[in-house]
Formats: structure tokens, sequence, C-alpha cells
């Protein structure tokens, strides 16, 4: 049980932190914002960032930690921040969770892994979801809405790119190792952008609470949810963790609907039922490993 609460709690503290987002993206200009985020991050990592003793990282696997920051970290974040900006928290979550869809279907493209039904089949459902999101009514986001969840869509593209890269290397490097040098991959290709946005910036005008959302979004993003995920898959089937991405849509619908005062359409139940029935059919319709 304690191993499925950790799992729980790293989506959680995923959908929370997107949901938490929106009010910082209002406060601070995108890159700005992803900029601090990587700078507090990296400080917190600061000792898994230095270089490790005795050990020896090849060509390769740096070529797939830059792909990863580059598509997890650098275009993930400028997507999610501007899509978030654009449109609902709860959209934000429920697209956010076709992950596991979109990991299955880059998979197939890219890695050359078998498509099962059940992948494909979680796959329409996703489609499904986001496309009764994009042609539903929202007389508060209009034309905003609809490009907030095309660009929350590319986060998920990006994010799943994060994750097939990452099978490359996941034998290689221990996973907040991995954490830390994509973090500060990030940090460097985030800087030049950062810099600009700062230097016509007030900092003196942001409220303390967002100073404080600010710190949990960094530490949500580069070690919390990395460092519960990770202590909960000791104890659970990998082939089963996945079915706690459950928790992304539920922790970003809540946040939004009782601290941003967001309304829960049906188009929102609609999409959640699909991203839903999809991660259950990924997640349990993996087949065993032969013996």
């Amino acid at each position: 049980m304690k191993s499925y609460a950790l799992l729980f709690a790293s989506m959680s503290v995923v959908g929370t932190y997107v949901a938490l987002s929106k009010p910082l993206v209002a406060a601070i200009p995108v890159f700005l914002l992803a900029w601090l985020r990587f700078g507090i991050g990296a400080v917190a990592m600061l000792r898994q960032t230095l270089p490790q003793t005795g050990e020896r990282i090849s060509p390769a696997s740096w070529r797939a930690l830059i792909l990863q920051s580059v598509f997890g970290n650098f275009l993930f974040s400028i997507c999610m921040l501007y899509g978030v900006s654009m449109t609902s928290a709860t959209a934000a979550g429920v697209i956010l969770a076709t992950l596991p869809a979109m990991v299955a279907l880059q998979s197939w493209l890219i890695l050359g892994e078998r498509l099962a039904p059940r992948n494909l089949l979680a796959v329409l459902l996703a489609v499904a979801g986001i496309a009764t999101l994009a042609l539903s009514k929202d007389p508060a986001g209009g034309h905003n809405s609809l490009a907030g969840n095309l660009l929350l869509l590319g986060a998920v593209a990006c994010e799943a790119a994060y994750v097939v890269f990452g099978k490359r290397i996941a034998a290689h490097l221990p996973p907040l190792r991995v954490s830390a040098l994509i973090n500060l991959i990030g940090l460097l290709l985030m800087t030049p952008f950062g810099l600009w946005q700062a230097l016509h910036f007030d900092f003196a005008a942001v409220a303390p609470a967002i100073w404080i959302l600010l710190v949990f979004y960094a530490l949500g993003a580069s070690v919390f949810s990395v460092w519960l995920w990770m202590s909960g898959l000791r104890g659970v089937p990998a082939n089963h963790a996945g079915v706690f991405t459950i928790a992304l849509p539920l922790a970003s619908t809540t946040v939004g609907v009782l601290f941003l005062g967001e309304q829960l359409a049906t188009a929102h139940v609609v999409a959640f039922v699909c991203a839903v029935a999809g991660i259950v059919l990924i997640t349990f319709g993996r087949s065993k490993p032969a013996p």
C-alpha cells in the first residue's frame, strides 16, 4: 500500500503544479518562469548535478540526455506554460493524462515497438477526448482555449519523447542523476531567454504568495515527483504503475475547481473518462514478458 500511495502522490504533485502554474504564468513571463524553475531545481539537486566519483557517461548517453532535456524540459515547459495560460487547469490535466497513449504511439514510431490493439484503442480514446475539448464551446476561452489545448498536446508529445529517449539510458544512470543533468541542460538552454525577460521585469511587483508557488512548482517538477515515483516503483510491478497517472487529472481538476474557481463542463468529464479508459487499457493490457 505504501508504494501505491507514493505513486499516487507523485502524479498528484504533477497535477497540482500543472494547475498552479496558471497563476504563475499570469504573474511571471513564461521564459523567465521556466528559467527560475530550472535554477531552483539545480540548487536543490546540486549534489546530484556535480560530477560523481568514478562515473563515466558515454557520448551516446549524453546525446540521449540532451534530447531528453530539449523535449522533456525546454520545449515541454514552453508548451505547457503557454498552454496553461490560454486554457483551463482542468483541461490541462486531462490533456496531460493522455501521456501513456502518446508514449505507446511514439514507441511504435521511433523504437519500432509493437502497437497492440489495446494500445491503439487507447490512442483513439485519447484523440477522442482531446477532440471533445477542442470542439466544445468555451465562452471564456474561445480561440485562446483551442490554441492552449493544442500547445498542451504539443507538451504531451514532448514529454512522450522524453520518456522514449529515457528508455535508452535508464539502465546506465540513477534516476535522480538523470533528472539533475537534464535539469541542468534545460537551465543552460533557457538562460538566454530567461535573462532577456528578466531585464525588463519588475521583480518587486510579484506577491510573496507567487514566490512560494514558484518554489513548490520548481521542487515539485524537478525533485518531489521524480523521487516519489521512483520510490513507489520499488514495490509495484512496472507494468501496473502507469494506472496512477489517473491522479494527474484528478489533482489538476480539484485545484482548478476548488482554488482557481473553474467550472467542470461536460466536455471535461467526457475527455477525462476517455483519458482514464486509455490509461487502464495501456496499463493492464501489457503482455507479460516471456520466461
